[in-house]
């Protein structure tokens, strides 16, 4: 941080100077309005760096303390001199009341003594003589004398002192208050308001940084910071050239570029052409990372070659030296090849999940709730069997809505039957009246204005010529394909029963696949919500390549394993705790999403409805050979 040059405090911190300033101008007080008006005076002269402002409370935290020092350090010294002005004042009592002729004898040791005389040694003295032995009345005397010499008076020295204490214990007070508020104040807001450079963003045009989470916007300023650390360019001016070339492509690009919003200069593709704009130049360390980034397949498989040829060329080199030589020689090449390329594998892997900083994506604040625009539905595919079963879906469907209360935010259970030999079985319609009858007891109990909040969507079986028998069509993924053709006004045929108010589901934007057995913490879905919604993160379809080529059309969230239960069995046991290789519950955190911002869904998570049909659309097409016929409107169907 800048230091001071010139002053008492040169050569410190100029934001531990504006502390003590704020701290001796108060006594040892600090509040907000105060503070945020010392701060603001300041910045009219000179710009506070973002840095700086974060340091504020830990320099504030500093000088307070220091200010305890100094009235403690004064204290202790009061104390000695009133404990010397005590045992002069016994002594005197004493010798008054058995000898009173040694009295001038031991005022003339006290003179030559030179005691300290200042005010608390002074009254601590006068309160102990006064109204006393009238012997007492020679050394009164003398004290006066003494301190007219110097032109102060006892009462003078006195009131001084009285006046000492009363600031003492107001500045103490002040300072223990303070350093109380410096730990309750929402330092967030503080920085927010007095930095120069979220001023600066807030000029979005896209208007999207003022709507983003502090977590987001905090990103964005930290990047400015690490541009101008690099560059001549102070902080304000990064902010304003990258509110310069967002404002210049907004006027270009349509309303719904992702050019016209700040962070795509910040944190998207638009970052080098912000860094070329403010000439700053990245140190060795980060200028390789950020090669790296650029060509990632290329560095990581180049990495598995260059490390499968060492170690490969090690073993032969062993094998040459003992003896081996010919065609058992590229035997033991070719072997050797296959084994290393494994142990080369793991080890890039490794090193890459070490190397690779993770970057978090951006995302919108919808704390007050999802906007309509980004209406959302939650759902469970899963299958149906006892009545038991279906309970225990329904109470933790409501759990889930519990923990995720929004208006626009509904939950639903997607479900078929389990396989069977005929298409209906006896137990059907007890089943399905038992799962009806819950969904329908949850909308009466969370009754809303807005719609039914649960909803139930049950496929009937269709055949499956290959396997033999009757069973819901493609399970998980044939019923988010129906759900989603349902969302966007299709397969209306698809499901034999639907329970709740649909009305509505056609502007759903968003779905969330969970597991039968998956949790949704509190508030997580307006998290996940925020972070699709966010125009950096918003899918584009590339029409010739047909794949989403920039944003994200799935986003899946890391996934852990919960503590066993202690009715669980003995696989639960073993598989609960903290894993080894699993890519099932460290999706989110393997070297593919690291590196590469791509991954296999495990079906968990949130996806774009049309982004996800966009993608998928013929992808899958239909099999004449094979064929699943669902006997209620005769729909032939490609097989599981």
């Amino acid at each position: 941080m800048p230091n001071l040059l010139r002053g008492t405090s040169a050569g410190r911190p100029r934001v531990y100077d504006i502390a003590l300033e704020t701290i001796s101008h108060g006594d040892g007080r600090v509040d907000p309005e105060s503070l945020s008006r010392f701060v603001a005076a300041y910045q009219q002269v000179t710009t506070l760096k973002l840095g700086e402002l974060w340091a504020i409370p830990i320099m504030l935290r500093l000088a307070l303390i220091e200010n305890l020092r100094r009235v403690a350090a004064r204290l202790a010294t009061t104390r000695h001199n009133r404990n010397q002005a005590d045992a002069w004042a016994d002594e005197m009592a004493e010798t008054a009341e058995t000898e009173p002729s040694n009295l001038i004898l031991l005022v003339a040791d006290m003179a030559r003594s030179s005691p300290p005389m200042d005010s608390s040694f002074v009254a601590e003295l006068v309160r102990r003589l006064q109204g006393q032995s009238p012997a007492l009345t020679l050394p009164l005397t003398w004290l006066s004398q003494h301190l007219a010499e110097s032109g102060q008076t006892i009462e003078q020295l006195v009131q001084f002192d009285t006046q000492q204490q009363a600031a003492d214990q107001v500045s103490i007070s002040n300072s223990i208050g303070s350093l109380r508020f410096l730990s309750a104040m929402d330092w967030r807001e503080f920085v927010e308001n007095m930095s120069m450079v979220d001023h600066a963003l807030r000029k979005d045009p896209a208007d999207t940084y003022t709507r983003m989470d502090f977590a987001t916007r905090d990103h964005y300023r930290h990047v400015v910071e690490k541009i101008a650390k690099y560059s001549r360019l102070s902080e304000v001016d990064v902010a304003d050239n990258a509110i310069r070339l967002a404002s210049a492509n907004a006027t270009q690009a349509g309303a719904a570029d992702r050019t016209k919003h700040v962070g795509y200069y910040l944190v998207g593709n638009g970052l080098l052409e912000l860094e070329r704009a403010a000439a700053s130049r990245l140190p060795p360390l980060a200028a390789l990372q950020r090669m790296g980034r650029s060509s990632p397949l290329g560095i990581y498989l180049g990495s598995i070659l260059l490390l499968t040829l060492a170690a490969t060329g090690v073993i032969v080199a062993k094998a040459y030296v003992d003896g081996v030589h010919e065609w058992l020689l590229a035997l033991v090449a070719l072997i050797a090849l296959v084994a290393t390329s494994q142990f080369a594998l793991s080890m890039v892997n490794w090193l890459a999940t070490l190397i690779t900083i993770p970057r978090p994506l951006p995302r919108m604040d919808f704390s007050d709730g999802i906007p309509p625009e980004s209406r959302t539905l939650v759902v469970v595919p899963t299958m149906l069997f006892t009545k038991q079963n279906i309970d225990s879906l329904s109470e933790a469907l409501e759990i889930r809505f519990l923990a995720n209360r929004d208006d626009n935010l509904r939950f639903g259970l997607l479900t078929d039957f389990g396989d069977a030999e005929t298409e209906t079985m006896p137990t059907d319609e007890a089943i399905l009246e038992r799962a009806k009858k819950n969904i329908d007891e949850l909308n009466e109990k969370y009754r809303d204005t807005h719609g039914d909040n649960f909803l139930l969507l049950h496929r009937p079986r269709c055949w499956n010529a290959q396997e033999k028998i009757w069973m819901g069509y493609e399970r998980k993924r044939g019923k988010l394909a129906d759900l989603n053709a349902f969302l966007r006004g299709d397969a209306a045929d698809a499901f034999s029963l639907i329970v709740g108010n649909t009305d509505g589901l056609t502007n759903v934007r968003y779905v969330i696949t969970l597991d039968t057995d998956t949790e949704l913490p509190r508030d997580s879905a307006r998290k996940f919500v925020a972070t699709m919604a966010h125009p950096l993160n918003r899918p584009q379809y590339d029409e010739k390549r047909q794949r989403v080529c920039q944003g994200y059309g799935i986003l899946q969230p890391r996934v852990a394993v919960s503590l066993p239960g202690a009715d669980a069995s003995r696989y639960e046991l073993l598989c609960g705790g903290e894993t080894g290789i699993d890519p099932y519950t460290r999706t989110a955190s393997d070297v593919y999403q690291d590196v590469f911002g791509e991954g296999s869904f495990i079906g968990k998570g949130i996806y774009d409805v049309d982004a996800f049909e966009h993608a998928l659309h013929d992808r899958m097409p239909e099999t004449g050979s094979l064929a699943m016929i669902c006997s209620k409107d005769v729909m032939h169907v490609p097989a599981c």
